[in-house]
């Protein structure tokens, strides 16, 4: 079955960089179009997958986004070329987009479109405009009985990530470690952009790093990350686990055997399974556990199979995660 595409190409140059990616399971509706004439082309031809090219900050793309979100809602993929780039990307997956990838020097275009096509078939949900923003946290001292709140995610993660860190308060009284499946050499700007969502402090976490409450350790894209009972990170650079690294199950596993009965899980959507298990053993511990609702996840597949496995004490909405971590910690 083909996927009709919108390529919204917003140097000029896109099209012809990405050349043998729209043929076979995905097809191009009309030609490239710059980015303030792709909504009116969107309810034109009705595409089921925007591609759009982002080389920067801009107003016009944002507003692209919250509109065919908000209005029109299909499977938006971002695609970057420039590290200047990759933070305005986080704000357009606030906004709703599904996915950010890289546009590399050359272009393997089987690869790419195998990608494309399989993120065309997730279904999206309106989108709503608003955005929730809170203080900055302060750096209060680690003490040996704290709680430790481990998320897991994956496809949709940036943007629900945002939502549930920014519903916790500047004070909140535990660390927080994050895992989030995303493209290698995105993770620091990731962590950027959560600073600034949320007004936590969000630090790509380093070997050795210890944990602080109310601050945020997210895995870097390349390895796992792991949490002793000390509180101490560390970084293993082993084998992919599950097709994975980092990987969502070693990271609630760690927490898990680490702080037992002060361990809180929570998966949010993404694809696949990664998570499912290291839930099921926070509980098994004796911790809390949470797994994002089908109706507020992008995908629904990690919280999905934890909810199977049994590993989830509470199945919410993600408007109701936040407030749910701050009574268990509080």
């Amino acid at each position: 079955m083909t996927c009709s595409v919108l390529l919204v190409d917003s140097s000029g140059h896109a099209a012809s960089r990405l050349e043998g990616v729209f043929e076979k399971e995905l097809s191009l509706v009309c030609s490239p179009v710059a980015p303030g004439l792709a909504l009116e082309a969107v309810r034109k031809f009705d595409p089921g997958l925007l591609v759009v090219e982002v080389v920067g900050a801009s107003a016009e793309v944002l507003k692209l986004v919250e509109r065919v979100m908000a209005d029109l809602p299909r499977p938006i993929v971002l695609i970057v070329e420039s590290p200047g780039a990759r933070q305005a990307a986080f704000s357009l997956l606030d906004a709703g987009a599904l996915e950010v990838m890289p546009l590399p020097d050359r272009v393997d275009p089987v690869f790419l479109r195998k990608q494309l096509v399989l993120l065309s078939s997730v279904q999206v949900v309106q989108h709503p405009r608003g955005r929730k923003r809170r203080t900055s946290a302060g750096f209060p001292a680690v003490r040996p009985d704290y709680f430790v709140v481990a998320i897991a995610a994956s496809l949709g993660g940036p943007k629900a990530l945002a939502e549930v860190l920014a519903d916790l308060p500047r004070n909140f009284p535990a660390p927080v470690v994050l895992c989030q499946h995303i493209t290698p050499g995105f993770s620091d700007e990731l962590a950027h952009w959560l600073s600034a969502e949320t007004g936590h402090q969000v630090h790509e976490a380093r070997d050795g790093q210890r944990l602080v409450k109310s601050e945020v350790f997210l895995a870097p894209s390349h390895v796992h990350l792991l949490v002793q009972p000390s509180g101490v990170l560390r970084l293993d650079d082993g084998p992919q686990v599950g097709g994975f690294k980092p990987s969502c199950d070693l990271l609630l596993q760690s927490v898990a055997q680490s702080f037992s009965s002060r361990a809180i899980g929570v998966v949010l959507t993404g694809m696949g399974r990664d998570g499912a298990k290291g839930l099921q053993e926070i509980r098994a511990a004796g911790g809390h556990t949470i797994a994002q609702d089908e109706a507020t996840s992008v995908v629904f597949g990690m919280p999905g199979a934890a909810v199977a496995l049994g590993a989830a004490e509470l199945v919410l909405p993600l408007d109701d995660v936040g407030a749910q971590l701050v009574r268990w910690v509080s």
